[in-house]
């Protein structure tokens, strides 16, 4: 008789820096459908304090990953600058990817990144974790069956907060190794999210700097309108700089009713008196601390990656669906520089679950 389970997927991780964390304590979850075999860090030093599973062999030789056979998946956690490079090695080796957020530091990068993984015929997720929420999925049927009928006008506000010792760090904040600041590396999430239930705007318009908070090269403040096809607006508002820091909140407004997304909590109000509600309030690092937050659904998003690779399946966060939050951020900011309205060409990035 054939086993009932599949065999443990066997996975590397590339990167140990601050983000491994809920990476490993996924894994660990995860044992008895994954095996973490290596971990490769640039550096002896740095992989000495990494605290990966049990079992997991550390190495500073990218070619063990990449030359070792039985390794059918690894896990990109390096800075966004590297994603690119990384992935199109991993993608020529045969071996399937799951990447952190951002895809890449820009859209050319990022299309380029989603281009090499379906040339090779392997499977791209990324780690965009906000969508398997348990609110996000329970608003998202219920958006997806029409129940609240035609979108009217959308609001996301991600009012965080960072102190300036999180951008004394070499590289934060800076546009040549993550992109941006606050867009792409914190208010990605939620916006990515609100896509994910409104689909692609037709056009942007952007405003972005840097307030007297903090100092850095990249955004830590932005604000847009998104105008769409149907007549619906969204307005988006980021930064890190409110202290101490808020839960993040969507706010959507349908023809037959409301629904509001705060911290990990959905509430719907229908028109005809019904209400529904999901989730409940939880951590998603706006404060000082960036990883305070549970590792749920990062391992919900291992876990749908982990049965897409042994099923053949595409996983519930693909590459190319995560291509279209980066369209809009990269928009914006072209927005706010020219001082006009962006129009998008949205055909081929609507961000489908």
């Amino acid at each position: 008789m054939p086993p009932l389970h599949p065999p443990r997927l066997r996975i590397a991780v590339i990167g140990a820096g601050l983000g491994s964390a809920p990476h490993f304590q996924s894994l660990q979850d995860l044992a008895d459908e994954a095996e973490l075999v290596y971990v490769y860090g640039r550096s002896a030093e740095r992989l000495a304090g990494v605290k990966a599973p049990a079992g997991a062999k550390k190495t500073t030789r990218l070619e063990d990953i990449l030359e070792d056979a039985s390794i059918q998946a690894v896990l990109v956690l390096t800075p966004p600058n590297t994603h690119l490079e990384l992935v199109q090695r991993v993608a020529r080796a045969g071996k399937h990817v799951l990447v952190e957020k951002p895809l890449e530091i820009d859209l050319n990068r990022a299309n380029a990144l989603v281009e090499a993984c379906e040339d090779a015929g392997i499977t791209l997720a990324v780690m965009l974790q906000h969508r398997l929420r348990e609110a996000a999925v329970a608003l998202r049927a219920l958006v997806t069956a029409g129940e609240l009928g035609e979108l009217v006008s959308a609001s996301a506000a991600v009012r965080w907060w960072r102190p300036q010792t999180y951008y004394d760090e070499p590289g934060r904040g800076t546009l040549a190794r993550d992109g941006g600041g606050v867009l792409i590396t914190q208010a990605i999430h939620t916006l990515d999210l609100l896509l994910s239930f409104t689909g692609m705007p037709a056009r942007v318009t952007g405003i972005a700097g840097t307030s007297a908070v903090h100092r850095m090269e990249g955004e830590d403040t932005a604000a847009a309108l998104l105008h769409y096809d149907n007549g619906a607006v969204a307005v988006v508002q980021a930064t890190t700089a409110a202290y101490p820091g808020f839960p993040e909140r969507i706010e959507l407004n349908f023809t037959r009713g409301t629904a509001t997304l705060e911290g990990g909590e959905m509430r719907a109000a229908f028109q005809d008196g019904r209400t529904v509600s999901a989730g409940a309030q939880q951590g998603s690092g706006g404060g000082a601390d960036p990883m305070a937050f549970d590792h749920a659904a990062h391992r919900t998003v291992l876990q749908d990656f982990i049965h897409a690779v042994q099923n053949g399946a595409a996983p519930a966060v693909t590459g190319r669906s995560a291509l279209g939050v980066q369209q809009v951020i990269e928009a914006v900011m072209a927005s706010s520089q020219a001082g006009s309205t962006v129009p998008l060409h949205p055909a081929a990035l609507i961000p489908v679950m």
